[in-house]
């Protein structure tokens, strides 16, 4: 069966950032079709944010609790693995989309199940699951919203092992006895928390340093933790092939320098590529499985109808910046197609994506957790801004000292020292993820140091360290910038 419609927006893709493109073209009230081959709701319900952090929830929550007088002594125990998983579960809806599906019907959308590829410009051509033939022409726009997926290296024996990577990290249903995880970043990080924590002997084998996009104390405070934790992290160590005779059985992962590691799995968190290979992209002249350039307002370079919104357009791969550039994208196809022109704003602000060029807020949620929105000290000055870090023991704020015995934490703000305003800012600590957000105001609104002064921090709250920050920057204002 052939099915020929005509839509005034087709996106590809039905995870938050597809979602939220529909939302806002369908609340415009322009027609829209969604094509999904998956989940309706993707990676960041299924396979990433959700699961994830539902397995490392507990971890932190135990970790915490045993840092508090009058409450350690009732959490000593290990962890109930079992209900741990079966609530990790809920959150994922068991792996089933009849809510999400639901919500998507709701705003109007009309949505395609099946593979869907581009067949030149403005068209889409969907293969359904039973072989049905959808052909979906687009009047104004189509979004490629389809995400980004785990990368496997070429490592010899690697093929056929049945290595995890985010997926099966994120949704086993057992605690490996010993776990090896290749990678240093956010994935391995958080892996490795909730692992260590669930059961599993975590072994971490990092090629560089932990948490290498972040300030260097970050990875030192994370790396710390796991070890005293039961992990051990090894870092500047090279993995040169994985040895597993038997996929449902133990193996070996081999290092460059012939040590053996065994393990009962090995997660693979060692990057991310855009998934874009089978979508059709040769037929509008752009190169298959490559990251889309795009503009400001997510509009891909050369072509006024195509739009790269999320992971794929490689600007910052975090749900939260992809359902931002979905409210961004949607607005600038909807005033296209009213030919209304972009710098005005409609309710839900600018058609210009800004924030995730130097103020992209991020989480990493290990125990402890790290935030960071902006530039680091490195970033800043290899910008070329002329800048001051200013860094705070966090242990020396009353309301960390309330929030846990022997509160170990750090916060650093970098500060242009020419436009007195911050470029960035890192926290690293127990419940410091709930920092974030005055930063990120802080930085996205340019706020200028002097009225920072006057945005006056509870007592006694953590966020206190915004005052001793501020005061450690005018106590070293004679101090030379970098």
């Amino acid at each position: 069966m052939t099915e020929a419609v005509e839509y005034d927006v087709v996106v590809l893709g039905a995870g938050p950032t597809g979602e939220n493109v529909a939302d806002r073209t369908r609340a415009a009230g322009l027609s829209t079709a969604v094509v999904e081959g998956e989940l309706v709701g993707g990676e960041c319900s299924y396979w990433a944010c959700m699961p994830s952090k539902a397995l490392l929830r507990p971890v932190i929550t135990r970790s915490d609790a045993r840092k508090v007088p009058g409450v350690r002594q009732a959490v000593q125990g290990p962890l109930d693995t079992e209900s741990v998983l079966a609530h990790r579960d809920g959150m994922t809806s068991h792996w089933k989309d009849d809510g999400q599906v639901s919500w998507l019907d709701g705003t109007g959308a009309r949505l395609y199940r099946g593979q869907g590829r581009l067949h030149g410009p403005r068209k889409v051509v969907v293969e359904g699951p039973e072989g049905e033939h959808h052909v979906l022409t687009a009047r104004h726009a189509v979004a490629v919203c389809t995400g980004s997926r785990a990368v496997l290296p070429d490592l010899p024996g690697l093929t056929g092992a049945r290595a995890w990577t985010s997926r099966e990290a994120t949704s086993a249903h057992a605690a490996p006895g010993r776990l090896v995880v290749v990678g240093g970043g956010v994935v391995g990080a958080e892996m490795a928390t909730a692992w260590q924590g669930l059961g599993s002997q975590v072994t971490l084998l990092v090629r560089g340093g932990l948490l290498p996009r972040m300030e260097p104390f970050v990875g030192e405070y994370v790396a710390e933790s796991l070890t005293e934790a039961g992990a051990t992290v090894r870092t500047g160590v090279v993995v040169a092939a994985v040895n597993r005779p038997d996929p449902g059985g133990p193996g070996t992962v081999v290092l460059d320098d012939g040590e053996l590691i065994e393990a009962d799995e090995v997660l693979f968190a060692t990057g991310r590529a855009p998934r874009t290979g089978d979508i059709g992209l040769e037929t509008v002249g752009l190169e298959p499985g490559s990251w889309l350039r795009v503009d400001d307002s997510c509009r891909v370079d050369g072509h006024d109808w195509l739009y790269g919104v999320g992971d794929v357009n490689h600007r910052a791969l975090l749900t939260h910046q992809g359902k931002y550039q979905a409210r961004i994208a949607g607005a600038a196809i909807v005033a296209r197609a009213r030919h209304t022109p972009l710098l005005e704003t409609d309710r839900w602000g600018a058609h210009a994506a800004t924030a995730d060029h130097d103020a992209v807020p991020q989480v990493v949620f290990t125990d402890p957790e790290a935030a960071a929105v902006g530039l680091s000290l490195a970033e800043a000055r290899a910008a070329g801004h002329r800048v001051r870090a200013v860094d705070r023991d966090l242990a020396a704020v009353a309301g960390a000292s309330l929030f846990v015995d022997n509160y170990r934490g750090r916060a650093r703000m970098v500060v242009d020292l020419d436009r007195e305003v911050l470029l960035g800012a890192t926290f690293v600590g127990p419940g410091v993820s709930e920092l974030l957000h005055s930063a990120t105001i802080a930085v996205a609104g340019e706020v200028p140091i002097d009225r920072l002064w006057h945005a006056v921090p509870s007592y006694p709250t953590i966020s206190e360290v915004w005052l001793r920050l501020l005061e450690e920057y005018r106590d070293g204002q004679d101090g030379q910038g970098g």
